[in-house]
């Protein structure tokens, strides 16, 4: 029997087997879904190789930029989910994608704000990068006479999230995108807090992205969820139509959102940040078509 709440249709068997029917290419996002630090989601592995076994094409789509596709293939591994790289799109690659996108010049340089995924993205995508991790222990003295130097060649500022933020980031990227002609503020997505550990959510790249906004007075330009930026390369990656496509995730303002910016199904789980109280809430406006507490419901009402 079908269930409908304020939120959406909770999700049954007629509901599963209807959007196993209906779709042939399942979006998941990874953080609050697929794991939860490095801690993998009870039930996740088998409904994966369920999906794969009835012949459905599976993509990870992830708003965490502190990983590449190669590291993040290596962490799908290590918890014994076999991916491909090509079934990742990370935000640190759609920062990258969208550098390509502009054309941006390559004789121009990237500031980095963000993990080491970012900074292997933009490489691989031929670009020259800098910041990142290399920042975490510099330190600003803030003398009077002190006057702080900054490459005039970065033309992009790229800001995901950072758990080693300082004052001298922040300054960098300050400079470089008030005082350089023409530098690019964007931001690998907004998040405002994450599943970075299995006990508790932590502060997200939106805090990092609001620093810069704040200091330089402008907004970014956002190529993560829910962007639809990423979906060009979905699209050739399924050759399909978005309406028989279903975005899976833990996320209203992110996951659902942007399945819903691409027309595609939606499904929320309620084992990250979203919780049932706050998809109920009269003040939240994002309604996903379907929910359930985790991704291995789908395994339970299908069945292996």
């Amino acid at each position: 029997m079908k269930v409908r709440e304020g939120g959406g249709w909770v999700l049954c068997a007629d509901m599963a087997i209807s959007l196993l029917e209906s779709v042939d290419a399942f979006v998941f996002d990874c953080d609050g879904v697929i794991w939860k630090g490095d801690q993998l989601i009870d039930g996740v592995a088998e409904t994966l190789s369920m999906l794969r076994s009835k012949s459905k094409a599976i993509v990870f789509v992830t708003n965490n930029s502190t990983k590449s596709r190669a590291q993040y293939a290596a962490k799908f591994i290590s918890l014994g989910i076999p991916v491909s790289q090509d079934e990742i799109f990370s935000s640190s690659f759609a920062a990258a994608m969208y550098l390509k996108s502009i054309q941006f010049r390559t004789d121009n340089k990237v500031y980095v704000i963000g993990g080491e995924g970012i900074l292997e993205e933009l490489r691989l995508a031929g670009f020259t990068a800098l910041g990142g991790p290399e920042d975490a222990k510099k330190t600003v003295e803030l003398s009077e006479n002190r006057f702080f130097e900054h490459d005039k060649t970065v033309g992009a500022v790229v800001v995901g999230l950072d758990q080693y933020i300082n004052l001298y980031k922040l300054q960098y990227a300050t400079l470089c995108i008030r005082e350089n002609p023409g530098c690019l503020f964007i931001a690998t997505n907004r998040d405002a807090v994450g599943n970075m550990t299995a006990l508790q959510e932590w502060p997200g790249a939106g805090c990092m992205v609001s620093a810069v906004c704040g200091s330089t007075e402008k907004e970014p330009i956002v190529v993560g969820k829910p962007s639809t930026f990423l979906m060009d390369f979905l699209l050739k990656k399924f050759n399909t139509d978005t309406s028989r496509m279903c975005m899976i995730g833990d996320r209203l303002d992110t996951d659902i959102l942007f399945g819903q910016r691409a027309g595609c199904k939606t499904l929320l789980v309620l084992s990250g940040v979203t919780t049932l109280s706050k998809l109920l809430d009269p003040a939240n406006s994002i309604h996903p078509d379907v929910y359930t507490d985790k991704v291995s419901d789908l395994l339970e009402l299908l069945g292996p």
